[in-house]
């Protein structure tokens, strides 16, 4: 499919010049021939008015060559013209005459003869006036193999410059299919084994006589079942904060948010024996969605408490720096390597399974991050010294930002 859409960049490229080349070639080419045609019919129009130059050699500078012939009512023919023609050929003459006098337009080609022609009717005589248009003709096709050539190479050398430019605009369309395939990839393995258990579970529950094993694997039935549910809800969540669909924006008290999140946790980390501690600066207002603000500290809070060392604190701080207002939470913890850091955010990343315990789907960090950049801000991790914090910096609401530079 990638190649394919390269390729099909490359053809609307070359199609798009080549059109675009022959258009200017053709103009060039047409103005070109008309205006060696201008210079041929004013030269006959100087030889009818019977100022007659020099004879010239085509190519010699000296002007077109040309002779004119009157006809006289008795058939006698009178010429005059330059050394150039053999005017002593009287067949070719006669010939060349009878042509131009049996052609309806007064003006116009001879191609046996590769010469124009002008005729002027008098009282008395007709004269015909004939130039030398070889030379024009040797010009145009000269005029055209040298253009022709010269598109050529052009369109060549487009199409290899298109294609290598069309690899670097086709990239992120191939990192998202990319992602997007080892998304349905991940996501398939992740929902095999919720439903592998329900099967097993299921079968065994179907010819299972005692009451009480039945019961335990309905159980398991509804546990994957529930496990399963929240796997499809995050990657739900996941595909709506990914489609870049603006949601409207409203004024989020994010203290407030965040402060409801800690307050939601504490008890959670407290039965954990992680107690929390947590500092939140009132009255810091962004511009977003207050549900998904939540989210986004209820996650970090999970991660916390899922992975914090038994005994040791939580902490959660919320303060405003600039014209941000900038989220903490750190714990301590066995040190993430810094090559797996990059890839914390990541779908379905785990640094490893003991990390994990066999909970969630690695997705949390990805929904996270998500959502702070669609809320026009960062986020990011830092482990060193068995502590790990991660941080969320979010631009402040205008009128906070107002507010807070009329008051200094």
């Amino acid at each position: 499919m990638i190649r394919k859409l390269r390729l099909k960049i490359v053809g609307i490229s070359v199609i798009a010049v080549a059109v675009l080349l022959v258009s200017v070639l053709a103009a060039v080419a047409l103005s070109t021939r008309s205006q060696m045609v201008r210079a041929s019919e004013s030269r006959l129009q100087e030889a009818l008015a019977g100022h007659m130059l020099s004879g010239a050699q085509p190519g010699s500078g000296g002007g077109q060559p040309c002779f004119v012939a009157d006809i006289y009512a008795d058939g006698t023919v009178r010429l005059a013209g330059s050394g150039y023609y053999d005017l002593d050929n009287d067949a070719l003459i006669l010939s060349i005459v009878q042509d131009a006098l049996q052609q309806e337009s007064r003006e116009g080609v001879l191609p046996d003869y590769a010469l124009r022609y002008m005729r002027q009717t008098g009282t008395l005589t007709v004269r015909l006036a004939f130039t030398d248009c070889s030379q024009e003709q040797a010009t145009m096709r000269s005029l055209l193999l040298r253009m022709g050539g010269v598109s050529l190479a052009a369109l060549l050398l487009l199409t290899g410059v298109s294609y290598w430019l069309a690899g670097f605009a086709v990239k992120p369309v191939q990192q998202a299919w990319q992602e997007q395939k080892q998304f349905v990839s991940d996501a398939s393995h992740e929902l095999k084994t919720p439903l592998t258990v329900i099967l097993s579970s299921a079968e065994l529950a179907a010819s299972e006589t005692d009451g009480e094993k039945s019961r335990q694997y309905l159980d398991n039935i509804h546990a994957e079942s529930l496990r399963m549910k929240d796997l499809v809800e995050d990657m739900l969540t996941l595909a709506r904060t990914e489609s870049g669909t603006r949601l409207p924006e409203e004024a989020v008290d994010l203290s407030d948010t965040v402060l409801e999140s800690a307050l939601a946790f504490e008890p959670v980390a407290f039965e954990n024996g992680k107690p929390m501690e947590y500092t939140v600066q009132p009255e810091l207002t962004v511009s977003g969605r207050s549900t998904q603000l939540r989210q986004v500290a209820d996650i970090l809070l999970d991660n916390a408490v899922k992975y914090a060392e038994p005994g040791s604190p939580i902490q959660m701080t919320l303060r405003r720096e600039g014209r941000n207002a900038v989220l903490w939470v750190e714990n301590r913890s066995a040190p993430i390597p810094p090559e797996k850091l990059g890839h914390l955010f990541d779908r379905f990343y785990r640094v490893d399974e003991s990390r994990t315990g066999g909970e969630g789907f690695g997705l949390g960090l990805a929904i996270a991050r998500t959502i702070v950049q669609s809320h026009r801000g960062s986020i990011g991790c830092t482990s060193s010294q068995g502590v790990t914090r991660f941080t969320v910096t979010l631009p402040l609401a205008k009128n906070e930002v107002t507010k807070r530079g009329s008051e200094a």
